[in-house]
């Protein structure tokens, strides 16, 4: 069983007696053990807390005190928090009144994202280091495949995440928890196991036996509707979907069947997605009170279209399927969804096509959120062409990059059309 210290980086292929807790250059007790050490090539990298840690990073005062990130309104969210917030039960996503009634001594801050994107960007260097095969999932995690990097480096994947653990904390400021194993969902699912700063790995030879017991909320993708679902079923370990077919699984659950049949088995065949690009670009904004009045939504709503067009434009990119999000005062979700015939990055096509679909899910109830994205990437060179049956969109296109012309070059208040103006009451 390979050993590595965490602390000097010394590595020990041999068996180290198990009665030797510490290193014994450094006498740190931070040793890593596991028979698969040498072999397993499959990580991912997850920020402990990551705005949190950044914030208590750049002000050492908050280094003891229980921090949360979040724009102070009364229905906001928590993006993140420090470990000391969440003894009390703050979690990410969870409303901040709510959060401010478990933790009143938490420190609350406006996110800094110039900040974050700085330190994602000096993490993701040292990704550069060991690998081309990177394929981040947000701006605190990441996939690294480091197969075929052991003679480039003279060191195993084991020591090569060690020392870019060891890296980020010194050079970076702040701590990440690191996941080995053969596959990405494992390599996911062992990040989350000793975290803040851990490291833990999951080998094929326990895979199976390890998963047998944990929850099937642990399977990636397994959200808390078909966790629901399954548990009505009488299914709540991944034991046992272990013992059940994968035909009456698909019969049951659709595709999804499938990755529950694989994954509680520990098996996934995916691979590192390098390079991998955004597949869709939103924008959304939680109220500060309920609305359920149709034209303030679309008044709302027009601006949010603006600025997912600008992101599309900025981007070179072209989208064909548009999704409206709304979110009722009880948090539940609700999504519509269209497809063109052809990809756009029109805020005018956007807003028009959106405000049916809005107009078909309001139905007379309140939202406290409505957002706007647009996905299935196509062709720029497709996007808005006029046709006989759309004789208005040339004219949409003209007048809307007429109005980018003239923001670039005067900013964006410069201009407006006229449904950005709210209508006087009378």
């Amino acid at each position: 069983m390979a050993t590595i210290c965490r602390n000097c980086e010394n590595y020990w292929e041999e068996i180290l007696p198990s009665h030797i807790t510490r290193c014994p250059k450094c006498r740190s007790p931070r040793l890593l053990r596991h028979p698969e050490l040498a072999t397993l090539t499959m990580a991912h990298v997850d920020c402990d807390s990551f705005y949190a840690s950044v914030e208590k990073r750049d002000n050492p005062e908050l280094a003891a005190k229980p921090v949360i990130v979040a724009y102070d309104g009364a229905r906001s969210v928590v993006s993140t928090c420090c470990y000391l917030a969440r003894l009390s039960g703050v979690r990410s996503a969870m409303p901040l009144f709510k959060a401010k009634k478990l933790c009143p001594n938490g420190i609350i801050i406006k996110p800094r994202m110039d900040a974050y994107k700085a330190a994602s960007n000096a993490i993701h260097k040292f990704f550069k280091v060991l690998t081309p095969s990177i394929e981040p999932l947000s701006l605190d995690e990441a996939f690294l495949d480091l197969k075929g990097t052991e003679n480039l480096h003279h060191r195993t994947t084991a020591q090569s995440m060690v020392w870019l653990a060891n890296r980020v904390k010194q050079e970076v400021g702040i701590t990440v928890s690191v996941g080995l194993s053969y596959n990405k969902s494992l390599a996911k699912l062992s990040s989350d196991l000793d975290k803040p700063d851990g490291f833990s790995i999951i080998g094929r030879e326990e895979a199976k036996s390890f998963l047998s017991g944990r929850p099937v909320s642990d399977i990636w993708g397994v959200g808390r509707a078909l966790n629901k679902k399954l548990a009505a079923d009488g299914i709540t370990t991944i034991g046992q979907l272990q013992h059940r077919d994968k035909d009456d699984l698909v019969a049951r659950y659709g595709l999804m069947g499938s990755r529950l049949f694989h994954f509680s088995r520990g098996e996934d065949s995916r691979q590192v997605e390098a390079n991998s690009k955004a597949k869709s670009i939103s924008n959304e904004t939680t109220f500060s009170k309920d609305i359920s009045e149709i034209e303030e939504l679309k008044f709302i709503l027009w601006p949010l279209c603006e600025k997912v067009s600008a992101r599309l434009k900025a981007k070179d990119k072209a989208g064909k399927t548009i999704t409206l999000k709304l979110k009722t005062p009880d948090f539940r979700t609700v999504t519509r969804s269209h497809t063109l015939d052809q990809p756009t990055q029109l805020a005018e096509t956007l807003y028009r096509e959106a405000v049916p679909m809005l107009l078909k899910a309001s139905n007379g109830q309140s939202f406290r959120l409505i957002g706007i994205g647009i996905s299935t990437f196509g062709d720029l060179r497709d996007a808005d062409r006029p046709n006989l049956l759309e004789q208005d969109k040339e004219k949409f296109k003209k007048v809307e990059n007429a109005m980018d012309l003239v923001r670039a070059k005067f900013g964006e208040a410069a201009i407006k059309k006229g449904r950005s103006v709210r209508k006087k009451q009378t």
